[in-house]
C-alpha cells in the first residue's frame, strides 16, 4: 500500500487493522462506504516497517508545524524530514532484498513492453472485493497465481528479527530528525534583502489538517543579506590590509614606469591566486613629462628667477609675458569678481590658489578671459603643507588620451592627425607657497576681496599694473606602454551583467593616500568576496575588479578601457565604485554619485559605523539631512567622472575626510603623500578607517550583485528634472518680459518630458511591486530598463569624439542643463556670447533627452502612450 498520501488518522487506523478509507478518506459526497470491519492486506514484512516510519514521518509534520506559521524554513525543514525518511524507506526495502514496492488496493493490469513496461491503475470497489471477482477477493486481496500479493504476514523469528531492526532503525531517525529540528529552530531568524530567496510557498491556513496537506519541495536556502553583511564584516581583516599596504606601496611608481609594471604583475598575481581569472589590456599612449633638461621657469622683477621642479602635464609649451593678477581659485564667478575691481585679466598671467575645482578648469577659465598663463599654488589657509612642496597634475579638461580621442590607444590603432579640444591653448605651472608669497609682494593694485585673502602672511593684492611676468615651459611629449589590470567573480544568474570596482595603481610620487590605499582596498575586497562566495554566497551579477593605470594624467587606462568596449559596457555595466583616495582623514564622509546611487549610499551609511565612535556614519552626518552633509558635486578630475558623464554609467566615488571643510587631501600631487603622513592625519587610525571605508564599497556591491532588482532609484532624477524645468521657466519668462525671446516660446515640452518621467518612474516602481522577482526573466527585463536610464542622458546630439562628457546633468558644453540655464542667464544681460537660435536649439534637443529616456523607462514601445 501507498502510505506516502495518508493522513496521520489514517496510518493510525492502518496499524488498528482497519481500512485506512474509514478514517479519513471518506469525503461529503464519497461514492465509497466505510469498511471499518475489513482487516488489513497481508503484505510484505517491509510493509510493517514502511508504516512505522510514515506514522513518525507524519508526527514529526505535526510537532514541526504546531505553533509556528508556514514559512519557508518550517517548510524546508519538513522537506529534510522527507528527503530522510525516504532514503530510510529505500534502506527498509533493501533489506528485504528488493526494490521498494508499493502497495495499492488496485487492479494492476500490466502491459510489458520491453523495458517500457506501464502499469494501468483502477480502484477496485467494495462490491468486487466481496462477490471476489477479478479485481480483488473478500477478506484477502488475494489472486491465485499472482506473485504480488501475500494471503497473510508469517510471524517466524526471521521476521520478529526484521520488526525489532526496523524498530530500532525508526527510533535512530526520529532521534536524528527531532534534533535537527532542534537545532533549527535555535538559529537567529534571516531578514532578506529583496525579498524571500526561495520560490514561493503557499502558506499554511490556521485551520489547515498540517498533518495532511502536500508540501512543496524547495531549493536550500542560500545566504540572505544578513548572513552577508557578517561575513563581510568578519572576513576584512586589518592585518590582511596592514600586509596589502606593505605588498602595494612603492617609492616611485609613476604611470607606465618599472615600479607601475611590478605593481601591476602583483595585482594580476593576486587574482590568479583568488581564482578570478585575471587578464589585462595594453595601451600605448601620448603622455607629457617635465623638461628633458632643467626645469620649467617663471621670471619677474627682470631677473628673479623661480625655477619650480614638478609641473602640469599636457601644458601648452612656450614662453609668455604678462602684467600678474591675482583670480582666487580661478573659477568664472571669480573672474567676473575681478573684473568688477577693475583687473584686465586680458593678456595676463594669472595666479590662482589650488582647490574648489579641477586645475584644467582653472586653466580653461583663464583661457576664456585671454590670459596669456596660469600659476598655481598651494594656499596655506586650504593646504597645511610645507611651504617648499612641489605641486604635481594635469590640465588637460577630459579624461584619457588626449591624442586619441573619442577611440581607445590600442598599439594596432591609427592615430589620425586630431587632439582632444579639451587640450589648453595657454602655460600652466605650479609654484610653491614660498614663491607665491615673493610673488604677491612685487604686485599692486586694489587689495582683494577678504574672502580672498589667504594665509601666506602677505596682503593679497589683485595686481595688473606692476612689472611683467615671463612663464617658459618646455614639457616634452612620451609615449608609454601602459596596461590595465582585471579580474572577475562572476554572477550564477546575469553573468553578461557587470559591477566594476576599480583603483588607480599610479602616482607621480609615493602616491600612498592616492593609489596605495585604494589599490589595497581593492585587493581586500576581492579576497573577502572571493571566499564569501566559497561560503555560499552566490551573486547574480558579475563584478569586475580593475587596477589602472596612468590615473594621474587623468584617468587615462580608464577611459582608454571605456573607449575601447563602449558598446559593450554600455550595455552591460551597471554601475562603478571607484576607491581612489577613500581614505583622506578620519572625522567626516564625502561622496559623490550618480542621483540614482543616492538611496543606496543612505541604505550603507545607516549599516556601515563610524571608525571614531560607535555610531553609523549615517548618524554621524545627521540622518536626515545627511544629504547635505555627504553628497558633493563630482568633479571632472574625479576618476569616477568618465564612467558617469562619458559612457553613462551610474558611479560613485567617496572619501574619510579631515573634516567638513577640507575639498580633497592635503598631500594629493605632492611628493609628502607618504604612509607616515596619512596616519598622522588620521591620528593613528589608517587602518581602521580603511576597514570602514572597506565595509562601504563591500556593502554597495553585495547589495548592487545581490538583489533581485537592482538597487538603482529611479525617481531621483524626477527631482533634478523638476528642478531645471522650474529654473528654466521662470528665467524664461523673465527673459520673454525683456522681448529678447519670441513670445509663442514656452518651456510647456520641457515641463512634459519631466512629467513623463515622473509618470515612467512611478509605473516602474509599479511593475516591480507586482512582478513575481523570483523569474529570473522579469527581473532582467526590470532590471534593464533601470540600467538604462543614466545612459539615456547622454545627448545623442552631439559627437562622443568632439564632446565626450554628452551627459545632460553631469557632463560639460552646450548640450548640458547646467548651460542652458546659463544661457539664458546670458540672454538676460544681453551678453554678446548669448544667441536666441542656438537657445532654441539647445532646448529642443535637453527637451528630446528627457522625453526619450522617459520613454525607454516606460518599458515596451507599446506602452509608451500609457505613461
Amino acid at each position: 500500500m501507498n502510505y506516502s498520501d495518508l493522513s496521520l488518522g489514517q496510518l493510525q487506523s492502518v496499524r488498528a487493522g482497519l481500512d485506512p478509507r474509514s478514517a479519513a478518506l471518506t469525503t461529503p459526497g464519497s461514492n465509497i462506504a466505510p469498511n471499518p470491519g475489513r482487516p488489513l492486506h497481508p503484505g510484505a514484512n517491509e510493509d510493517m516497517a514502511l508504516l512505522g516510519l510514515r506514522m513518525f514521518y507524519k508526527q514529526a509534520q505535526v510537532t514541526l508545524m504546531k505553533g509556528h506559521d508556514s514559512s519557508p524554513v518550517q517548510l524546508q525543514r519538513l522537506d529534510s524530514c522527507e528527503a530522510t525518511m525516504d532514503e530510510a524507506r529505500s534502506t527498509i526495502s533493501k533489506m528485504f532484498n528488493g526494490e521498494p514496492r508499493s502497495y495499492t488496493r488496485f487492479n494492476l493490469m500490466q502491459n510489458m513492453e520491453g523495458e517500457n513496461s506501464q502499469v494501468e491503475m483502477k480502484l477496485s470497489t467494495d462490491a468486487d472485493e466481496e462477490t471476489g471477482n477479478a479485481t480483488g477477493e473478500q477478506n484477502g486481496y488475494t489472486r491465485s497465481g499472482d506473485p504480488t500479493y501475500v494471503r497473510k504476514l508469517q510471524h517466524s523469528p526471521k521476521n520478529v528479527c526484521f520488526m525489532v531492526v526496523a524498530t530500532l532503525l525508526i527510533f535512530v531517525i526520529g532521534y536524528l530528525i527531532g534534533y535537527l529540528a532542534h537545532r533549527r529552530q535555535e538559529l537567529p531568524g534571516c531578514s532578506t534583502l529583496a525579498g524571500p530567496t526561495t520560490a514561493p510557498i503557499r502558506q499554511v491556513e490556521e485551520d489547515e489538517d498540517v498533518a495532511a496537506r502536500e508540501f512543496v519541495s524547495v531549493e536550500e536556502r542560500k545566504l540572505d543579506w544578513s548572513d552577508l553583511k557578517t561575513l563581510l564584516r568578519q572576513n576584512l581583516d586589518e592585518t590582511s590590509l596592514e600586509a596589502a599596504f606593505s605588498d602595494f606601496s612603492l617609492s616611485a611608481h609613476e604611470a607606465g614606469s618599472d615600479g607601475d609594471d611590478a605593481l601591476g604583475h602583483r595585482v594580476e598575481t593576486r587574482f590568479r591566486k583568488y581564482n578570478m581569472k585575471p587578464w589585462s589590456d595594453e595601451h600605448f599612449v601620448r603622455l607629457q613629462g617635465p623638461p628633458s633638461s632643467g626645469t620649467n621657469q617663471v621670471t619677474f622683477s627682470e631677473t628673479e628667477i623661480i625655477s619650480p621642479k614638478a609641473y602640469l602635464a599636457y601644458s601648452a609649451v612656450g614662453t609668455a609675458e604678462g602684467k600678474l593678477v591675482y583670480g582666487n581659485y580661478g573659477q568664472e564667478d571669480d573672474f567676473q569678481t575681478a573684473q568688477g575691481l577693475g583687473v584686465q585679466v586680458n593678456g595676463s598671467v594669472v595666479l590662482l590658489r589650488a582647490g574648489k575645482i579641477s586645475f584644467a578648469e582653472k586653466v580653461s577659465n583663464a583661457a576664456k578671459m585671454n590670459a596669456v598663463a596660469v600659476l598655481i599654488y598651494l594656499d596655506p589657509a586650504d593646504y597645511t603643507v610645507d611651504a617648499d612642496a612641489e605641486l604635481y597634475g594635469h590640465v588637460h579638461l577630459g579624461s584619457g588620451d588626449p591624442y586619441t580621442p573619442g577611440f581607445p590607444s590600442f598599439n594596432h590603432t591609427q592615430f589620425p592627425p586630431v587632439q582632444s579640444s579639451g587640450l589648453p591653448k595657454i602655460l600652466a605651472q605650479t609654484i610653491t607657497a614660498n614663491m607665491a608669497k615673493k610673488l604677491f609682494r612685487t604686485m599692486k593694485g586694489p587689495n582683494a576681496p577678504p574672502s580672498w585673502q589667504g594665509k601666506l602672511d602677505i596682503t593679497y593684492m589683485m595686481g595688473g599694473n606692476g612689472d611683467a611676468v615671463t612663464v617658459k615651459v618646455n614639457n616634452v611629449p612620451v609615449e608609454k606602454r601602459i596596461y590595465n589590470v582585471f579580474g572577475v567573480i562572476e554572477g550564477l544568474v546575469d553573468p553578461d551583467r557587470y559591477l566594476v570596482i576599480g583603483a588607480q595603481r599610479d602616482s607621480w610620487g609615493p602616491g600612498f593616500a592616492k593609489s596605495t590605499v585604494g589599490t589595497s582596498v581593492l585587493m581586500e575586497l576581492a579576497r573577502v568576496i572571493s571566499d564569501m562566495k566559497n561560503d555560499g554566497f552566490e551573486p547574480r551579477r558579475s563584478i569586475i575588479f580593475a587596477s589602472w593605470s596612468a590615473g594621474e594624467y587623468g584617468s587615462v587606462g580608464a577611459t582608454e578601457w571605456l573607449e575601447g568596449y563602449l558598446t559593450s559596457l554600455n550595455l552591460k555595466a551597471f554601475s562603478y565604485i571607484n576607491l581612489d583616495g577613500v581614505v583622506a582623514g578620519s572625522k567626516t564622509f564625502k561622496a559623490s554619485a550618480s542621483p540614482l546611487l543616492y538611496s543606496l549610499i543612505e541604505k550603507t551609511l545607516k549599516q556601515v559605523n563610524s571608525p571614531t565612535d560607535s555610531s553609523s556614519i549615517y548618524v554621524q552626518a545627521g540622518e536626515a539631512s545627511w544629504e547635505g552633509s555627504v553628497m558633493v558635486p563630482m568633479k571632472t578630475d574625479d576618476a569616477a567622472y568618465p564612467f558617469l558623464a562619458f559612457s553613462g554609467i551610474p558611479s560613485v566615488s567617496f572619501r574619510f575626510a579631515e573634516d567638513e571643510s577640507s575639498e580633497e587631501y592635503r598631500y594629493f600631487g605632492t611628493m609628502l603623500d607618504t604612509k607616515d603622513k596619512l596616519s598622522s592625519v588620521t591620528n593613528n587610525q589608517m587602518t581602521k578607517v580603511a576597514i570602514a571605508a572597506a565595509q562601504v564599497a563591500g556593502q554597495m556591491a553585495l547589495r548592487l550583485t545581490h538583489d533581485y532588482i537592482l538597487p538603482l532609484d529611479v525617481k531621483r532624477y524626477d527631482t533634478k528634472i523638476r528642478n531645471y524645468a522650474i529654473q528654466i521657466s521662470r528665467r524664461l519668462d523673465e527673459v520673454q518680459q525683456s522681448n529678447l525671446l519670441p513670445k509663442n516660446m514656452s518651456s510647456q515640452w520641457m515641463a512634459q518630458a519631466g512629467n513623463s518621467y515622473d509618470r515612467a518612474s512611478r509605473t516602474m516602481a509599479i511593475a516591480i511591486k507586482h512582478s513575481d522577482l523570483t523569474n529570473d526573466e522579469t527581473c532582467r527585463r526590470l532590471n534593464d530598463r533601470i540600467m538604462r536610464v543614466e545612459r539615456d542622458l547622454l545627448s545623442p546630439y552631439v559627437s562622443p569624439k568632439d564632446t565626450p562628457f554628452r551627459h545632460i546633468f553631469a557632463g560639460t558644453g552646450r548640450h548640458t542643463m547646467m548651460d542652458l540655464n546659463d544661457h539664458l542667464q546670458a540672454l538676460q544681460n544681453r551678453s554678446p556670447d548669448s544667441d536666441v537660435n542656438v537657445f532654441r536649439n539647445q532646448l529642443a534637443l535637453a527637451t528630446w533627452t528627457i522625453q526619450g529616456c522617459s520613454n525607454a523607462l516606460a518599458g515596451d514601445i507599446w506602452e509608451v502612450n500609457a505613461v
